[in-house]
C-alpha cells in the first residue's frame, strides 16, 4: 500500500465528499456507506490534511478532521482503517501534548494503569515473530555472518544489544556444534532492562548447550542501551573473538537529536574533519575524551562515541538491522507521510496472515505498532525515540566510527529466501540484495536493511 497525498487528491472517487471544515454528522449515513476504496482514498486525504493543521496550529481544522476521521478509521477494520486508527490517536495526542498540556498529564496520569507492562511487551514481540517472518530472517542473516566471520575461532564471544528470542541463539548453537572441527567455547551476553527476560534467555541456552555438549557461558546485563557502559558491562575477555548483533536498537541512541551543544559538537567534527583519523582511533589515543557524561552529549555524538566503543572491543563482525525508512525528520510535516506509508505497509502484512479477529494481530498493532506510530507523530526531543534513518545513513556513521563493510553473502540470500519460502503465508514478502547489504521487502517496499560490519583493524 504505498500513498501519496497528490495521487490521493486527484482521485475522481472523493471530488464530492464534504469538506471537514464543518461538523460531519450531517455526513454520517454517507460515510459509513462508502465502499472500501473510496473510504481509503478518504482516509488519507483526511490525515495528510490533519497533519498538516496540526503543524500549523490550526487546531479548529484539525479537530474538524478527526472528527470525521473517527467516523471511518477503526481498529477492527481493514488494514487502511486500523493504520488510520492509531495514525488518528497520534495526532491527537500531539494537539493535547502541545496545546492543552495539562489535559494531556492528567489524561496520560489516569491511563498510566493500562500501559503495557513488561510481561505483556514481551508476549507482543513474541506475537509479531509468529504473525510476520521479519525477525526470524534477521536472525538468519545475523547467525550467518557470525558463522562466516568465526571460522576455526575457538572462542567465541556474541554480544546481543537487544534480545527478544533465544531461537536465534538456538540456532547459531546447532550450527556451531556441526563444525568439522568441533564447537567453540560460546560465551553471549544480552543486554536487555528486563531481568525475567534474561533469567529466561539464561535458562533456555544452558539448557540447549547441554543437549549439543557445546561449551557455553552466558552473561546477562541488565540494562538499556542508552545506559549501557560497553567497557564495564560487557566484560569482553583477551583472546575471545567478538561478535555483536544490534536489531531495531541503534536508532534509540538518536533521542535528544534537537538537543545540540554546540561546543562539543564542534570540538567532534574538527577531531574527525582533520584527517586525525575514524572516530575508534581517536578514541583508542584518549583524543575525544570529555568531562561529559554519555547522558548529556548531543545525541548523534552518544550514538558516535557508543560505536567508538564498540569499535574498541575489535569485533570481528557486528550485524545491525534497522527500519529501511527516514522517521528522523525534524518537523512533523516531513515525517508524516513517510510513517503513513511505512506502517501501511507493516498493517498491509499483519492483514495478510491474520484474520482481523485475530487477538494477537490486534495486540501487535495497539500495543508495539501503535506506539512506535505515537512515538514518531506525537512526541519531540528527548521523548522522541523512534528516529529510524535509512541504511545509507548507518553506513555514514559505520565508517566513520571505524568500521569496514562486509557484504551480506549470498548464500545468505538464497537461505533467506528459502525460509521465505518454508513459512506458509508468506506471499508478498521478498529479500533483496543491494550493495552488500539485505533488505527485508513487503511487495516492492524495502521495510528493513540488514548490515554487515567488522571493525577496520582485521582489513
Amino acid at each position: 500500500m504505498l500513498i501519496h497525498a497528490d495521487e490521493t487528491a486527484s482521485s475522481s472517487a472523493v471530488t464530492t465528499t464534504p469538506t471537514p471544515t464543518t461538523t460531519p454528522s450531517p455526513y454520517l449515513h454517507w460515510l459509513r456507506d462508502m465502499r472500501p476504496e473510496d473510504r481509503g482514498v478518504y482516509l488519507i486525504q483526511l490525515l495528510n490534511r490533519c497533519a498538516r493543521d496540526v503543524s500549523l496550529g490550526a487546531l479548529d481544522g484539525a479537530n474538524a478532521c478527526l472528527d470525521c476521521i473517527s467516523l471511518l478509521a477503526s481498529p477492527d477494520g481493514d488494514a487502511i482503517q486500523r493504520v488510520s486508527s492509531y495514525f488518528t490517536q497520534a495526532l491527537a495526542s500531539r494537539v493535547l501534548r502541545r496545546s492543552f498540556p495539562g489535559v494531556f498529564r492528567a489524561l496520560t496520569h489516569s491511563s498510566s494503569a493500562t500501559s503495557p507492562t513488561a510481561a505483556e511487551s514481551l508476549l507482543v514481540r513474541r506475537h509479531y515473530f509468529d504473525l510476520c517472518p521479519f525477525l526470524k530472517l534477521s536472525f538468519l542473516a545475523a547467525n550467518q555472518s557470525i558463522l562466516d566471520a568465526m571460522v576455526g575461532e575457538r572462542v567465541v564471544h556474541a554480544i546481543d544489544l537487544h534480545p527478544t528470542e533465544p531461537a536465534q541463539w538456538v540456532a547459531l548453537m546447532q550450527a556451531l556444534s556441526a563444525r568439522a572441527e568441533g564447537p567453540p567455547h560460546l560465551r553471549v551476553t544480552a543486554v536487555h532492562d528486563n531481568r525475567d527476560l534474561l533469567e529466561h534467555f539464561a535458562a533456555r541456552l544452558t539448557e540447549e548447550a547441554e543437549k549439543l555438549d557445546v561449551p557455553f557461558q552466558f552473561h546477562p546485563v541488565v540494562s538499556r542501551i542508552e545506559d549501557l557502559d560497553i567497557e564495564r558491562d560487557l566484560r569482553v575477555k583477551t583472546g575471545e573473538a567478538v561478535a555483536v548483533v544490534s536489531i531495531l536498537q541503534l536508532h534509540a541512541l538518536l533521542s535528544d537529536a534537537e538537543q545540540t551543544s554546540p561546543p562539543a559538537k564542534t570540538q567532534f567534527e574538527n577531531c574527525l574533519q582533520s584527517g586525525q583519523g575514524t572516530l575508534g582511533e581517536l578514541m583508542e589515543k584518549d583524543y575525544f575524551m570529555t568531562q561529559t557524561s554519555v547522558s548529556t552529549i548531543p545525541a548523534s555524538a552518544r550514538l558516535e562515541r557508543f560505536l567508538g566503543s564498540l569499535w574498541r572491543l575489535s569485533p570481528k563482525v557486528m550485524v545491525v538491522v534497522e527500519q529501511e525508512s527516514n522517521h528522523n525528520a525534524p518537523t512533523l510535516g516531513e515525517r508524516f507521510n513517510e510513517a503513513l506509508n511505512y506502517y501501511a505497509a507493516l498493517f498491509d502484512c499483519l492483514e495478510s496472515t491474520a484474520g482481523r479477529g485475530s487477538v494477537e494481530r490486534a495486540r501487535v498493532e495497539k500495543m508495539m505498532l501503535g506506539e512506535e506510530i505515537k512515538d514518531i507523530i506525537a512526541c519531540e526531543g528527548l521523548e522522541r525515540r523512534e528516529r529510524h534513518e535509512r541504511v545509507e545513513r548507518w553506513a555514514q556513521r559505520m565508517d566513520r566510527a571505524g568500521f569496514g563493510r562486509v557484504p551480506m553473502g549470498y548464500f545468505g540470500l538464497v537461505q533467506a529466501r528459502r525460509l521465505l519460502q518454508s513459512c506458509g503465508g508468506c506471499e508478498g514478502y521478498n529479500v533483496r540484495e543491494e550493495n552488500g547489504w539485505l533488505f527485508l521487502c513487503w511487495q516492492e517496499r524495502d521495510l528493513f536493511s540488514v548490515s554487515s560490519w567488522k571493525c577496520r583493524r582485521y582489513e
